[in-house]
């Protein structure tokens, strides 16, 4: 079987069906009571600081992973959209200059992962 020329094509840009369609919805959600609160796109209209973003996002990571809490209480948006759209706006102000990139110089995390993983190596094998 022959592919059709535009089906080559197609195989050269980015698959978006591989993006599970409920966590876009639930991100979607996120930018949706964001627009309801700042304004559509506030974010392309002003600088994004990175550090803002990130704590936002990890604050709505923790919430749901350590604090076992689907939905954020002001919104009823799931936390884990909340976290999507956090790391959304990120990226899109990354892409179109708009970022204020206030993270700190390059640290020592994966020295740090490495060394862990040793030593969880190490352990496994006296057991």
């Amino acid at each position: 079987m022959r592919l059709n020329p535009k089906d080559r094509f197609g195989l050269t840009k980015v698959s978006l069906s591989k993006f599970p369609a409920v966590a876009l919805a639930h991100g979607a959600h996120a930018m949706m009571d964001g627009a309801a609160k700042y304004g559509a796109y506030n974010w392309r209209d002003n600088a994004v600081i990175a550090s803002i973003y990130i704590d936002a996002c990890k604050r709505h990571l923790d919430a749901w992973f350590d604090e076992r809490q689907r939905c954020a209480p002001d919104s009823d948006v799931h936390h884990l959209g909340h976290g999507l759209a956090c790391i959304g706006i990120i990226l899109d102000a990354e892409a179109t200059g708009n970022l204020i990139d206030d993270r700190p110089k390059a640290g020592a995390i994966t020295k740090v992962y490495g060394q862990i993983a040793d030593i969880i190596a190490q352990r496994s094998k006296r057991r």
